[in-house]
């Protein structure tokens, strides 16, 4: 598999780490969109949200479940927000389910 986000997983690819478990990665997104800006993926790939399922939606939920926590550790203390990018219309660049944090200033209200 030649997956970015996987080989960030196994440690072939560095990355500025915010958050680890035996579940879940979260960094620091190389190209930020905003002060804070974390990209959190699950280690099992899984494509996009298309390909979520009754078999690895826990994934997703352990992932909401967490957010909180990495947030507060990247210092991000007054709202944030949450996109995730399906497809080639959404400009979804890495076929690896992941989901971008962003905060750490005021966001505009409308996304490009």
């Amino acid at each position: 598999m030649d997956c970015l986000f996987c080989k960030i997983i196994k440690g072939e690819i560095p990355s500025s780490k915010v958050y680890e478990d035996e579940k879940i990665l979260a960094f620091n997104d190389i190209n930020p969109e905003a002060k804070v800006h974390v990209l959190v993926i699950p280690k099992e790939h899984i494509c996009c949200v298309d390909m979520v399922n009754k078999d690895n939606s826990h994934n997703v939920s352990y992932i909401f479940e967490k957010i909180p926590e990495i947030a507060k550790i990247a210092g991000i203390t007054n709202g944030y927000r949450v996109i995730t990018n399906c497809g080639e219309d959404a400009c979804q660049s890495v076929k690896h389910l992941h989901f971008h944090i962003l905060g750490g200033e005021k966001l505009p209200e409308h996304i490009r």
